[in-house]
């Protein structure tokens, strides 16, 4: 039985195309994390923390940080 020699085989990884380093999922997760929580203690806290001066804006602010976090999901590989 001959060898087929027809295989194709996988080209070599570019470097897009390489996963990402150790430390991008943590860092992903803990924005979304960070933000979340930013926006709990917000409301449990009835608008006094994280940061009193800024108001209602805590809010935006902590959908900010969660936003960061949800466009590294797009660069996860």
């Amino acid at each position: 039985m001959a060898k087929d020699t027809n295989r194709s085989t996988k080209p070599a990884r570019t470097a897009e195309d390489a996963p990402n380093p150790v430390w991008f999922k943590p860092v992903m997760f803990g924005f979304m994390l960070i933000g979340l929580a930013w926006i709990v203690v917000f409301y449990v806290s009835q608008s006094t923390l994280p940061v009193a001066s800024l108001g209602s804006w805590n809010i935006l602010v902590g959908f900010g940080i969660m936003f960061i976090g949800f466009l590294m999901t797009t660069r996860w590989r």
